[in-house]
C-alpha cells in the first residue's frame, strides 16, 4: 500500500512538473490570432448553412475561406511555444478529419448535405474555434509581463 501511494505521489510529481514547465512556454496573447480566429469562426459557420446547396455554387467562397484558414495555421504554426494552439488548428483544418477541413471535403464529394448533418457539424466545428478562442483568450498579455 506504501509503495502504492509513493509511486501515485511520484506520478502527480512529475505530472504537476510538466504542466508547470509547459505552462511557461506557452506564448502570450496576440490580438491579431484572436481576432483571426474569431472571424473564422462566423465565416466557417455561415459558409457551412448553405452546404444543404450545391458545393459547386460555392467554390469560391469555400476557397477564399481554405485560404484564410491556411493563412491562421501558418500564423499559429509561425509563433514561438504555439504548439497546443498550431495542434487545435491542425486538427480543425484537416480534409480527413471530422471538423471542418472533413466537412469542405464530404461536401464537396456529395454535392450537398442534409440540414441535419450541416446543423450538427456547425455545434462541433463552432466548439473546435472556441477552443482555439480559449487558448488564445487564456495567454497573457505581453502589456502585463513584468
Amino acid at each position: 500500500m506504501i509503495i502504492k501511494k509513493k509511486i501515485h505521489a511520484a506520478i502527480l510529481t512529475l505530472t504537476l512538473g510538466f504542466v508547470i514547465s509547459s505552462c511557461s512556454s506557452i506564448s502570450v496573447f496576440n490580438p491579431e490570432a484572436y481576432k483571426q480566429a474569431v472571424d473564422l469562426k462566423v465565416e466557417s459557420i455561415n459558409l457551412m448553412s448553405f452546404a444543404t446547396m450545391p458545393y459547386t455554387d460555392f467554390e469560391d467562397n469555400i476557397d477564399f475561406l481554405d485560404t484564410e484558414l491556411s493563412k491562421a495555421y501558418e500564423f499559429s504554426k509561425g509563433r514561438p511555444d504555439n504548439e497546443i494552439s498550431t495542434k487545435q488548428w491542425e486538427i480543425l483544418i484537416n480534409p480527413d478529419g471530422n471538423l471542418l477541413g472533413g466537412f469542405l471535403k464530404r461536401w464537396e464529394e456529395e454535392g450537398t448535405l442534409s440540414q441535419m448533418f450541416v446543423t450538427e457539424m456547425q455545434t462541433l466545428v463552432s466548439d473546435a474555434f472556441d477552443t482555439i478562442i480559449g487558448l488564445e483568450s487564456g495567454k497573457i498579455d505581453p502589456s502585463e509581463i513584468k
